[in-house]
């Protein structure tokens, strides 16, 4: 675990801690539980990382569902949580579609739309199908975190209240443009905005961008 940026997130519940393991990939420990969130074995040695209570999996992309880091995390007792068409690849796990909401393990989770809109390959078909991903928003206590996904700044975020504390992708072509990112954190308007997932896109511009946005504190963090 040497080497990787932690974040503390206090709630009415207990603490939260976040590690910020690289790409779309973060570990979350909350009262003695680790999730994962679509665990990557580029970013991490998934081998000598804690085995998982939960598993969250947003997509089927091959940087978000990794059978090779599942392998070395889930157990018999592990909560994998993830939408319909990863059911091809992993087995028993907890199909939630987009606009589902369940409580695992004593967690809220609401699974919301995450697709692309404007940027698509050269068949026109885009990066992101609407309804096969899903952006997760997980309630620790009174605190509300949205984990995206692959997605663009789609309608639904209108839809989001109370988010506490969102990570947005904005990694290039496949999702958010640094603009993107801006609209959508205005559609539902964080406390706390990382930017994740963001390959080689200068993460100062998003900086830049939200300086005058005083409500909304944006964290950089290792998360190419």
């Amino acid at each position: 675990m040497n080497g990787f940026e932690k974040d503390t997130i206090t709630t009415a519940a207990g603490d939260l801690l976040i590690t910020f393991l690289g790409h779309g990939t973060l570990m979350m420990e909350f009262n003695t539980k680790i999730i994962h969130i679509d665990p990557y074995s580029s970013v991490a040695d998934y081998s000598s990382l804690p085995k998982a209570d939960m598993i969250l999996i947003t997509h089927h992309h091959g940087d978000h569902l990794d059978l090779e880091a599942l392998k070395h995390i889930r157990t018999d007792s592990s909560k994998v949580v993830l939408s319909e068409i990863c059911t091809q690849q992993v087995k028993g796990g907890i199909v939630m579609k987009n606009g589902d909401v369940k409580e695992v393990d004593g967690i809220r989770i609401e699974a919301v739309p995450a697709y692309n809109l404007v940027h698509k390959r050269e068949n026109g078909q885009p990066f992101h199908v609407k309804g096969e991903g899903n952006g997760y928003v997980l309630t620790f206590g009174d605190t509300r975190i949205y984990i995206a996904g692959d997605t663009e700044d789609i309608p639904e975020m209108k839809d989001l209240k109370h988010i506490d504390i969102a990570f947005l992708p904005m990694n290039l072509p496949y999702t958010m443009t640094p603009e993107m990112v801006v609209k959508a954190a205005d559609m539902f308007k964080p406390k706390i905005l990382y930017p994740y997932h963001y390959g080689d896109t200068d993460t100062s511009e998003l900086v830049k961008l939200m300086n005058d946005n005083k409500d909304i504190e944006v964290r950089i963090r290792n998360l190419k």
